[in-house]
């Protein structure tokens, strides 16, 4: 699902007014009856409390309408409009007269020093004060306002966004953005709803279509991309009935050192379970019989130290490697990761220490084979491109950091990303499940593994994180949270391929249709 930026959303509705010949109040309208038809068929006639704020702008029109549908069709609706300014946007003036012929209940108005209405834990706040199009600072008052509702511990549903949170940088006061239960955003989601430090204003955000023109939805091109089940569903390679493990790649893990050789364990049956025919480890000496007794499937070949690595020498032809996990960082060890980077020619995915190496000596960023995959974690990615002033500055400097160096760099968190030429790739699987020891070398051979079957640097970090996150999904279910480990993550992996082959078996229904407003009837 593609992510849309603040100007591509004004754009995709000045021409779905223009090509389906309809007024700007329409556009809101048809936005109001879907933010109706979503709450009503939730509801369904419930006689909860429900209090819609509005602002003075177009998301205050868009609160009107829900308001005016809500209350024709017989709900419990208070309705406000925080009055913060003299200016009121035309569709705004349009919906408010609309409401006002509706109901005997007239809008009640907000003003700077105002008591603020009582709100019970028991009631529904809508919030529809700001969109998208907020750039000015909010009023102290107003900031009081979202506190009161923080405060209530009321349901908290705010109309496309959060108000107060911006769509392209963030909110210098905590206070001052609105902290949602449930966002209804219009057409796609924001990127803002992905990021560390702004998504703590999301708790779950669903998109509503609006009926913006689908030729501009189909062929804009955006930055960012939230992937789901339907993107990654086409990057799977099928298999023949005659099919061999010679045809699916041989992945080569590199890492380990005394006392790390569980991660080097972790990445090679993880690349085993996600599809490649054949892996080998290199590892120190150390590592040879708990692999070979704990990890029958996979091949071993040592450096002659004992505890570390020293010389990467191998006699194999992989189609992949991974290397990194459990690495360390002596001299000797580094030396060879220098010498390594600078022969190989094999499709590469580099993590954990192997990321450290390159920040202790940048000068061998220059080494890497076009379209490596790095994976680093927030520090570890700190260490590479340097401080940031914020997650929007974090991307920034990402992406020129991938450009510079033609590397797909994978950004690990709650929602990992992929960047990768300018483009941002979200993932949308995944839990607090996955904050345990040895997750990320799994991840790592995952990747690798994907790599090893030929799929693109891009497809293998999309699919892969979207199957390493979606496999913890899986396992939560069974093991909880606080109990899930690294290895759960590879036993469900298998079931989560088997959640894709569901969906691509499964025939194609036709959409279910929402309940409309009375108007629509």
């Amino acid at each position: 699902m593609k992510i849309f930026s603040k100007e591509q959303i004004y754009e995709g509705d000045r021409l779905t007014i223009k090509k389906q010949n309809i007024s700007s109040a329409d556009l809101m309208e048809r936005a109001g009856i879907s933010l109706f038809n979503w709450l009503d068929a939730r509801l369904q006639g419930a006689p909860v409390p429900i209090l819609v704020f509005c602002g003075i702008g177009n998301n205050g029109g868009n609160g009107l309408v829900l308001a005016r549908h809500l209350i024709t069709h017989g709900y419990n609706v208070k309705t406000f409009i925080v009055d913060f300014s003299d200016k009121r946007s035309q569709d705004f003036l349009i919906n408010y007269e609309r409401l006002k012929g509706t109901t005997k209940d007239w809008p009640i108005s907000i003003h700077d020093g105002d008591d603020l209405p009582l709100i019970s834990d028991q009631d529904i706040i809508v919030d529809a004060i700001f969109g998208v199009g907020l750039n000015r600072p909010i009023s102290n008052w107003v900031v009081n306002l979202f506190k009161h509702f923080k405060a209530s511990k009321a349901l908290t549903v705010s109309v496309d966004i959060p108000s107060g949170l911006f769509t392209d940088r963030v909110p210098k006061h905590e206070d001052a953005v609105v902290f949602s239960s449930l966002i209804l955003s219009f057409q796609t989601p924001k990127l803002a709803f992905f990021l560390p430090e702004t998504s703590k204003y999301v708790d779950q955000w669903e998109a509503l279509d609006i009926g913006i023109d689908t030729q501009y939805l189909q062929d804009t091109e955006t930055e960012a991309h939230i992937l789901g089940k339907l993107d990654v569903l086409p990057m799977y390679k099928q298999r023949g009935k005659f099919s061999h493990k010679g045809e699916f790649g041989h992945a080569l893990i590199i890492g380990g050192s005394y006392g790390k050789i569980g991660a080097v364990q972790l990445a090679s049956r993880a690349v085993l379970a996600s599809g490649a025919g054949l892996v080998t480890a290199f590892t120190p000496k150390c590592g040879y019989i708990p692999l070979q007794a704990a990890f029958p499937e996979a091949m071993v070949i040592t450096d002659l130290d004992e505890e570390k690595i020293t010389n990467i020498d191998f006699n194999i032809k992989p189609t992949s490697i991974g290397i990194g996990v459990g690495l360390g960082t002596d001299e000797k060890t580094l030396d060879a990761f220098e010498t390594f980077l600078k022969s190989n020619t094999v499709p590469l995915v580099i993590d954990a220490d192997g990321l450290n190496s390159l920040s202790k000596n940048n000068k061998l960023l220059k080494y890497l084979k076009e379209d490596s995959i790095l994976t680093p974690h927030p520090k570890e990615l700190e260490r590479l491109i340097g401080a940031w002033e914020d997650d929007f500055d974090k991307l920034k400097k990402t992406k020129a950091f991938a450009k510079k160096y033609k590397v797909l760099v994978l950004i690990k968190g709650a929602n990992s990303i992929a960047v990768y030429q300018d483009k941002l790739y979200i993932n949308s699987t995944g839990n607090p499940g996955l904050a345990t020891a040895g997750s990320g070398d799994v991840l790592t051979g995952v990747i690798t593994g994907l790599l090893a079957q030929g799929y693109t640097a891009l497809e293998a970090t999309c699919f892969g994180m979207y199957l390493h996150g979606k496999s913890a999904d899986i396992a939560i279910e069974f093991k909880g949270y606080q109990s899930l480990i690294a290895s759960d993550v590879i036993s469900y992996l298998g079931q989560a391929y088997l959640d894709l082959f569901e969906l691509a078996e499964k025939p194609s229904a036709a959409p279910k249709q929402e309940p409309k407003s009375k108007n629509e009837k």
